[in-house]
């Protein structure tokens, strides 16, 4: 049995990713059975995403509810199944400056590779509709706290801006020289949809490697992106939405009286093994009890 990286390597690896020429494409995660997937399919990296906790965990949607605690935990157990490189959207962190700096501290201690802290404000506040940004210096003070708190060098903290989707790309522009400035390993952008936003983003970043929060299909060449400094691009997180879809025609199918032998798209019994290790608990079993 082959042992999983070690939370050493695993951040030493996603250092790489971002060191390097390329831009490649995390698998979307949100449980241990998933992580190995990943890991099992050759995925460089993974991504556990806020929103996807927020439906993992407590089934709701992504409206800031979710609290760092079960955040951290659901992080820990992805990353103890052995997951691939592990980055998370740590959204706010959880608080102002001092609460993000709790919040580095205890995804670090969860073994994930790297986190994202982001300038918008939330939650949102009594009587406010779209949630609007931090100024740019509680958005400084967040992203300092985050690099301070860290007690691991290897871990990647990555200053996240919301300014493009919420102002202009003026705003995401200046916030780029001034993220680029505090110590953050890379930015992670939301809301580029075309490629001279992305060359300006790009001259702004002081060469910082670029993290994107999902883009258009007229900018899926990953080549282009990657000659653009973007060296993880999101896709979305479609895995836990068919995981879903694939439950609710299971269960329908049942209550609708299709007998169990004839259920369609239900994982055969040799991918249940290899995704739950079977044969490692066994040689354990044997060697240990």
């Amino acid at each position: 049995m082959e042992r999983p990286p070690s939370t050493a390597q695993r951040r030493a690896a996603f250092r790489a990713i971002l060191a390097g020429q390329a831009c490649i494409h995390p698998a979307s995660v949100h449980d241990p059975i998933a992580g190995r997937i990943a890991a099992d399919l050759g995925f460089e990296a993974a991504m556990f995403a806020g929103s996807v906790a927020s439906l993992t965990v407590l089934g709701a949607p992504d409206i800031i509810v979710l609290t760092l605690s079960e955040f951290a935990d659901q992080a820990r157990r992805i990353c103890r199944a052995g997951a691939p490189p592990l980055l998370v959207d740590a959204d706010h962190g959880y608080g102002n400056a001092l609460n993000v700096m709790r919040t580095v501290q205890e995804l670090e201690t969860a073994g994930i590779a790297a986190l994202t802290i982001e300038d918008t404000d939330l939650p949102r506040g009594h009587g406010v509709g779209e949630p609007g940004l931090l100024s740019l210096e509680a958005g400084l003070g967040k992203m300092r706290a985050a690099v301070a708190a860290r007690e691991d060098a290897g871990l990647v903290v990555v200053a996240r801006t919301s300014a493009l989707n919420l102002v202009n790309l003026d705003e995401a522009v200046r916030r780029a020289r001034a993220y680029a400035t505090c110590g953050a390993d890379a930015l992670f952008f939301t809301g580029v949809n075309d490629w001279d936003q992305l060359a300006s983003i790009q001259a702004a970043a002081g060469g910082l490697p670029i993290i994107l929060g999902g883009t258009p299909a007229s900018m899926a060449d990953r080549a282009r992106l990657a000659a653009h400094g973007v060296r993880v691009a999101l896709q979305g997180h479609q895995p836990f939405a068919a995981a879903v879809a694939a439950i609710h025609a299971t269960l329908k199918a049942l209550r609708d009286g299709t007998p169990p032998a004839e259920l369609k798209g239900v994982a055969p019994a040799a991918l249940m093994k290899t995704v739950t290790r079977e044969a490692d608990y066994a040689a354990w079993t044997r060697d240990f009890l």
